[in-house]
């Protein structure tokens, strides 16, 4: 098993996952799950950072998502890690107390600008479902968020929030003294969207946080 060969040769060469973690600057809890969950259900950059730590190729390990070989790489020059693009995943919903890198839902890797993730800034992909955010956001497209909690930086912008015991929303996210107000975009749905308020108790008791700020919109455009 290729999880169980890449956990030997990490022994081998740093002592232990904790080590080759700070070494990476990988949360050891996230590769831990990585070690037990499979390479195959992992975000593409944490097993890139993997792999450059070990010195073996990527594309080895991935293909089309599917685990083929494990093979020592004898020339660290055969893949670029400085690459201008990274590959990140989309998924269908984000699951609530699962973290982004551990989110299981993925249905497709996407390619972004490397010079995004300067400052160690994260991101992924979401695939919309509905029209509460119609018409600057339509359903199948894809969102791209970087992950990222702050909610003074939040505020005033479309955000993935997640209020616990649920999936993730999608919402404009506004927050003052008195709490948080998350408000769809779609305000003439037959269906009737509403304004979801939440005070600073609920905010704090549920909770109420904001798991991702919208940074780009891919869009299919069907002919």
């Amino acid at each position: 098993m290729v999880e169980e060969n890449l956990k030997k040769l990490i022994l081998e060469k740093f002592g232990s996952l904790r080590n080759f973690a700070i070494k990476i600057d990988l949360p050891y809890t996230t590769l831990d799950s990585i070690m037990k969950r499979g390479i195959s259900n992992s975000n593409v950059a944490n097993v890139i950072k993997i792999c450059k730590g070990l010195n073996i190729s990527p594309d080895k390990l991935i293909d089309e998502r599917q685990i083929i070989n494990f093979i020592e790489f004898d020339n660290a020059e055969k893949y670029d890690t400085d690459s201008n693009i990274i590959k990140i995943p989309v998924l269908g919903v984000i699951k609530a107390g699962t973290p982004i890198e551990a989110q299981e839902d993925v249905i497709d890797y996407i390619e972004i600008p490397t010079e995004w993730t300067k400052g160690n800034k994260k991101f992924y992909g979401l695939l919309i479902n509905g029209d509460s955010m119609y018409p600057k956001y339509q359903e199948k497209d894809i969102v791209i968020f970087e992950q990222n909690d702050d909610m003074q930086f939040a505020n005033g912008k479309d955000c993935a929030i997640m209020v616990n015991g649920f999936d993730a929303t999608f919402k404009r996210f506004n927050l003052n003294e008195d709490g948080v107000t998350l408000t769809p975009l779609n305000i003439e749905n037959s269906d009737g969207y509403t304004t979801t308020f939440y005070n600073i108790e609920q905010v704090q008791s549920l909770p109420v946080r904001v798991i991702g700020i919208a940074k780009q919109i891919r869009r299919n455009i069907w002919i």
